[in-house]
């Protein structure tokens, strides 16, 4: 079925993603960027107050989203658009800051020991935990890492993964449980 342009300016940014990340339809990208470049031109503008600057950032804004909508599943377009639009500009205003001196004059005498032993007691509870998925049934890991690391729900890991929605809810629960028992396991190693 033949395509009208009248029907890409009803379509949502849904059904937009998908014809261009599914059906290589670059039209579809076309009418992306005739709903959201000014927008995002005006985001950029906000933050790098210099209309040259805006303009080359919007266009390498748009250029990365056609990389990244291949390679991520993006559910709510508008706002991961906006939010990609506002990092990117504080990221460049970060960059070009001219470097200042950054020395501070510390007192010989103060104590740092407890920040350390918090940050290396964090950094071992960051190894435990990785070394804990690695233990878990690739069913389980994959539910959890979707779940809780990329904040999707039952419905979509669902469809990502091809589970049935009891299987995705009964490897959640029981790799959660499992993750508690191997972390336990592995602090009482470390211990």
């Amino acid at each position: 079925m033949q395509v009208q342009v009248s029907d890409y300016k009803k379509f949502p940014d849904d059904e937009l993603v998908y014809r261009y990340v599914n059906l290589h339809d670059n039209t579809a990208i076309n009418y992306i960027y005739e709903r959201y470049g000014h927008l995002v031109f005006g985001v950029c503008l906000k933050y790098l107050k210099d209309t040259e600057a805006a303009k080359d950032t919007t266009q390498q804004i748009f250029i990365k989203m056609l990389d990244d909508l291949n390679r991520f599943h993006i559910n709510n377009f508008k706002p991961w658009l906006f939010k990609v639009a506002k990092n990117t500009c504080l990221m460049q205003l970060r960059t070009s800051q001219p470097a200042t001196n950054n020395n501070i004059d510390v007192p010989e005498d103060m104590e740092f020991e407890r920040e350390t032993h918090q940050k290396i007691e964090q950094e071992e509870r960051l190894n435990n935990l990785e070394a804990a998925m690695a233990q878990l049934s690739e069913e389980q890991r994959v539910c959890i890492e979707l779940f809780y690391l990329k904040k999707m729900t039952y419905a979509e890991i669902v469809q990502q993964t091809d589970y049935t929605l009891l299987q995705v809810k009964s490897y959640i629960q029981n790799g959660k449980r499992n993750l508690k028992i191997k972390m336990e396991s592995l602090q009482g190693l470390g211990q």
